[in-house]
């Protein structure tokens, strides 16, 4: 007789990433670069003087994003990206400025090839629905 054992879960990317320390590592680069980069002064301009709210934001809803601890679905005030982000003009070069900071964060923090191909792709599908011009 076989028996069969539990099937041992995958860890997360949250996981993968290396968790929050990671995270907010990334976040802190993707700002970083938002601020130095004349390139995306236009997806600057769009965010508040005060980076720091945003920062914390983003790594919220990036933990429970990536199936870490979900912090920023818990807020009472949490509500989807797309709806949060509807009153700003956003069109698909706004979408490359902001996606070309992530990645840029991604391989500044030393995020792994493939591990960085898992979230380019799932960022690119959500990114998507960002888009409203």
């Amino acid at each position: 007789m076989v028996s069969s054992l539990p099937a041992t879960p995958q860890p997360s990317l949250y996981e993968r990433i290396g968790e929050e320390a990671a995270l907010r590592r990334i976040v802190d680069r993707f700002y970083d670069l938002m601020e130095s980069d004349p390139a995306v002064a236009p997806l600057r301009a769009m965010h508040a003087a005060d980076l720091g709210p945003m920062r914390e934001r983003l790594r919220e809803f990036m933990m429970g994003w990536l199936g870490g601890p979900p912090v920023y679905f818990q807020r009472k005030n949490a509500r989807c990206m797309a709806m949060v982000h509807a009153p700003f003009p956003i069109d698909a070069a706004m979408r490359e400025q902001w996606l070309s900071c992530m990645h840029r964060a991604l391989d500044d923090c030393g995020v792994s090839a493939d591990l960085q191909a898992s979230i380019r792709k799932a960022l690119a599908r959500m990114t998507e629905d960002m888009v409203n011009r």
